[in-house]
């Protein structure tokens, strides 16, 4: 299968996927399909398994056979990275993020434990194995980061795509008083191999800031009791 992007960039809103013989494709949100190029009897719509149905919240999936194109459009503030999977690979994924993934990868899902799946409203991560290729969706470019056994990377758990299976993971918050209690929870991990993370998420607090507010009313919602609610 190849993969290009309007622009040659993967900051496009389109991507392109072309298909070869033999080969075949499940696209796990078949409403980004914006184009397809091949005979009408190479989709097949099919109901999702329930577990997968909980965790994308959806319903329907497609599997698209080559030799085919199709085009699929990426919301806007998102970004299509394209990852190898190989039969060893030990990442585990959150499932929301996946896009599509190839024809002979298969995966297995994971459960985390009560508190992490408060906390993070994730029940389970997926494991993939290849030999394939999976699409994921994320707001803005995909990068990797290496973890070290001793020295802990702390990540928000918003921007955390995938990790090792065996990496050691421990919710907290880190710095001084002030700081533990203005940031989201990240994770604390350590281990071998790398994460994938996305470098951007909703922030409405970034949003508001980078309006023209005076500082005044900027301090005043930041220091009093409710300042973020009353003070608009």
């Amino acid at each position: 299968m190849e993969v290009t992007f309007e622009h040659a960039s993967s900051h496009a809103k389109m991507a392109t996927l072309r298909i070869e013989k033999d080969e075949s494709i499940h696209v796990l949100h078949p409403n980004q399909i914006v184009a397809f190029q091949g005979k009408s009897e190479q989709r097949e719509d099919s109901l999702m398994k329930l577990p997968s149905m909980y965790r994308k919240k959806r319903l329907i999936q497609s599997r698209v056979y080559g030799p085919a194109q199709l085009m699929l459009g990426l919301p806007e503030g998102y970004s299509m990275s394209v990852v190898p999977i190989g039969e060893e690979d030990d990442l585990l994924y959150e499932f929301r993020h996946v896009l599509f993934y190839t024809g002979g990868v298969s995966f297995t899902s994971h459960l985390q434990n009560v508190k992490n799946t408060l906390i993070t409203q994730d029940l389970v991560k997926m494991q993939f194995k290849g030999p394939g290729t999976l699409g994921l969706l994320t707001a803005g470019p995909l990068y990797q980061m290496a973890l070290d056994p001793k020295q802990p990377l702390y990540v928000d758990i918003h921007c955390l795509i995938a990790y090792p299976r065996n990496a050691v993971l421990r919710l907290c918050v880190y710095g001084n008083t002030l700081a533990s209690q203005h940031m989201n929870y990240h994770w604390e991990m350590t281990g071998q191999g790398h994460v994938l993370l996305q470098p951007c998420k909703p922030d409405r607090k970034l949003d508001e800031h980078m309006k023209n507010d005076s500082l005044l009313r900027r301090i005043a919602r930041e220091v009093l009791p409710f300042g973020g609610i009353f003070i608009k």
